[in-house]
């Protein structure tokens, strides 16, 4: 699987990503003007104080966010600074139940209560212990409420200074939690102690009488004011700007590596060392991981609907698909935690499909562009007389390995994404091949029609003959293309080896011919030496095609054993010998025998596999030395089952050689070809090259 860092390394142009990131420092908010204002004036509170109190952050649903802070940069390590310090060893995460965390719903002073300058002070010290004197305080209010005696502008006062203390109170308690990871585990366990104090004071008041001479402070829901906290963080953090961006690197790129590799990294400090230490119902993991993605999610939201380059369309769709679900959510310290959490994806599905649709579009015109670019650059050097390098003997070319490289990173580029969008793509771009492989067969063919004059025009043949290979394994091993589509794709390449053969071979052939027009012109006087001459002709010639592949070079002698057979037949078909006696005729046969066998033993030796070629001339041999007609009627039967091209025409100009054979005879053993044999025509012409007058 791709990995994050591993990938941003491997595009181009880039430079490698540390393997230790900085954090940027979360930003400490400054506490309000209102409640700075309500400690300063505790002394002398009036109602004003507890409505100043109240709009400072009191109200039930957590409107604190309504108000307008100040804030202040705090250094690298303010809250996540320590995510990649030593890990400390797990413990069992804290229940409610548990003695040290569970609060009391009734505070127990063991004296007198201290007064509000001294809670005051104990809280300016950071002592959450105050806590406890602070609810003791709001309890008094309350009984003295309920009792009565007490007169409204008393409690309006008394009420304004605990509000006052609760204010206090309430931001020390969250600014341990912003930074849960500086607190000692001590401190961290009495804030969230008083949190959740709070959440039972909260139900408590809920289910019992509000004395009406107080105003309404609960619910306090201090537990969704430590969540909006969490959120605040969690912008920060995701927000803050990269202290380095690598040259080459994009700025949406930057970002979304920036806010992966924080998410990640945080959320493994969450797991590793808040889970422990926070009791089950602040849900910290669920908490924090809902935090990131929502501000992750509407930030990509948000990028995604402008008009984006190419490459940031393709990291947006690699980070939402692939590294975020793969790499972040199901990383090995985050998948079982984050196992029950839907988050879900960070883009819509529509959205997601439109950008995939765009990255279709983008990356098949690529990849048709390259191809063009590469075809062109090759043709280049055809007709500049380049000659092409050689490997391991071999003519060699890299206009294939271009091609299949090029279509290949489109591929990978694809399946990266999702193997859906893999799946797609590969169609999209076999299309193109398919039009590219065309391409190439016509600009061969161009070349071998305007450039024979060339001095590495043969090489280049050579060379683009072997080009047929590493395209055909390549789309047969490696593309698993179906056999419909590959023999589509194929056809072109086919037809490119066809023409490279033929021209290749036209000078062999050329060479060949009055030689093979001695047979006749002698009257088959010296057939044995004709043919060593022949075959002497040809294996001089044959180290001009040892640069072909294997396999080629196989090919290429199979195509010259079909010539040495088809020009046999054709001098033997000229109706130009008559042979009247038995004796004459299985002297031919016998020199017709010899010919055949060393014909094939110098094909074979020399790499041809055309088998299919053993029986065409010793059967014709045993027909022009047969003397009972039934005798070759059975061979003639035989011999069309062999090679179906085999007409009338072709047996008449044999059957003309037997000068004592009767004409009702020749037209009784002429007529075994019109009897169905059932047989199944061959896919490799013999006679059907071969033209008879």
């Amino acid at each position: 699987m791709l990995k994050m860092v591993t990938f941003f390394q491997g595009l181009p142009g880039q430079q490698s990503v540390p393997g230790t990131l900085d954090f940027p420092g979360s930003l400490q908010k400054s506490r309000s003007t209102s409640e700075a204002d309500s400690e300063a004036s505790m002394s002398e509170a009036s109602s004003e104080d507890l409505m100043a109190a109240q709009e400072a952050g009191m109200a039930p649903d957590g409107e604190e966010s309504a108000k307008k802070k100040e804030k202040t940069s705090k250094g690298l390590a303010n809250m996540f600074s320590v995510f990649t310090k030593g890990k400390k060893k797990k413990k069992s995460q804290p229940r409610l139940s548990d003695p040290e965390v569970q609060p009391k719903s009734r505070p127990e002073p063991d004296g007198p209560l201290p007064t509000v300058e001294e809670i005051k002070e104990a809280l300016e010290r950071g002592q959450l212990e105050a806590a406890r004197q602070v609810l003791s305080l709001e309890r008094e209010l309350e009984a003295a409420a309920v009792a009565g005696g007490t007169s409204e502008e008393e409690l309006v006062w008394r009420q304004s200074k605990v509000e006052a203390l609760y204010v206090m109170l309430r931001d020390q308690v969250l600014g341990v939690l912003r930074r849960p990871l500086e607190a000692a585990p001590d401190r961290l366990r009495q804030a969230l102690a008083v949190v959740s104090q709070q959440e039972l004071e909260d139900r408590r008041a809920a289910e019992g009488p509000v004395a009406t001479a107080l105003a309404a402070t609960r619910p306090r829901r201090w537990l969704k004011l430590w969540r909006s906290v969490v959120a605040e963080v969690a912008a920060e953090r995701l927000d803050a700007q990269p202290a380095v961006v690598p040259d080459g690197r994009s700025e949406a790129e930057s970002r979304f590596l920036h806010m992966g590799l924080t998410m990640k990294e945080d959320l493994e400090a969450v797991v590793e060392r808040l889970k422990p230490l926070f009791p089950e119902e602040f849900n910290v993991v669920h908490t924090y991981a809902e935090s990131y993605h929502e501000h992750f999610a509407a930030h990509l939201c948000t990028l995604a609907q402008f008009e984006l380059c190419e490459r940031d369309t393709y990291l947006l769709l690699l980070w939402v698909q692939n590294f975020y679900p793969n790499e972040i959510l199901n990383s090995p310290k985050l998948a079982q935690e984050l196992q029950g959490i839907s988050l879900g994806s960070l883009l819509p599905p529509k959205q997601i499909r439109l950008l995939e649709a765009v990255f279709l579009s983008n990356e098949v015109a690529n990849v048709k562009l390259l191809m063009t670019r590469a075809l062109e650059l090759e043709s280049r050097r055809w007709a500049q007389d380049e000659a092409p390098q050689s490997l391991d003997g071999h003519c060699h070319s890299e206009l294939a390995i271009d091609i299949i490289q090029i279509i290949s990173q489109g591929q990978a580029k694809a399946e990266n994404i999702t193997s859906d969008v893999g799946a797609q793509i590969k169609q999209l771009l076999l299309v193109e091949l398919a039009a590219l492989l065309k391409s190439y067969q016509r600009t061969f063919d161009e070349f071998l029609e305007k450039s024979k004059l060339l001095r590495n025009y043969r090489v280049n043949i050579i060379a683009n003959i072997n080009n047929c290979l590493s395209f055909r394994t390549s789309m047969e091993q490696k593309w698993q293309i179906p056999h419909d589509s590959l023999r589509h794709l194929v056809e072109p390449l086919k037809e490119i080896k066809a023409h490279g053969f033929d021209t290749l071979l036209q000078s062999l052939f050329l060479d060949l011919k009055p030689l093979f027009k001695k047979f006749t012109q002698t009257r088959w006087a010296k057939p044995v030496e004709t043919l060593e001459e022949i075959i002497a002709t040809v294996d001089v010639r044959l180290p001009e095609f040892s640069e072909l592949q294997d396999c080629f070079r196989e090919e290429l002698m199979e195509a010259v054993h079909l010539h040495l057979v088809k020009e046999y037949i054709i001098r033997l078909s000229k109706r130009r010998l008559v042979l009247r006696t038995a004796e004459q005729q299985q002297q031919l046969a016998k020199h017709i025998l010899a010919n055949a066998d060393a014909i094939q033993r110098f094909c074979t030796e020399n790499g041809s596999t055309a088998t299919w070629l053993y029986r065409a001339l010793p059967t014709i041999a045993e027909i022009i030395r047969l003397q009972d007609p039934s005798a070759i009627k059975i061979e003639v039967a035989t011999y069309v089952t062999c090679y179906p091209d085999f007409s009338k025409g072709h047996l008449n100009a044999i059957l003309a050689i037997k000068g004592n054979l009767p004409s009702s005879e020749v037209r009784g053993i002429r007529n075994i070809l019109d009897v169905s044999t059932g047989a199944q025509e061959t896919s490799r012409p013999l006679f059907s090259l071969i033209k008879v007058g």
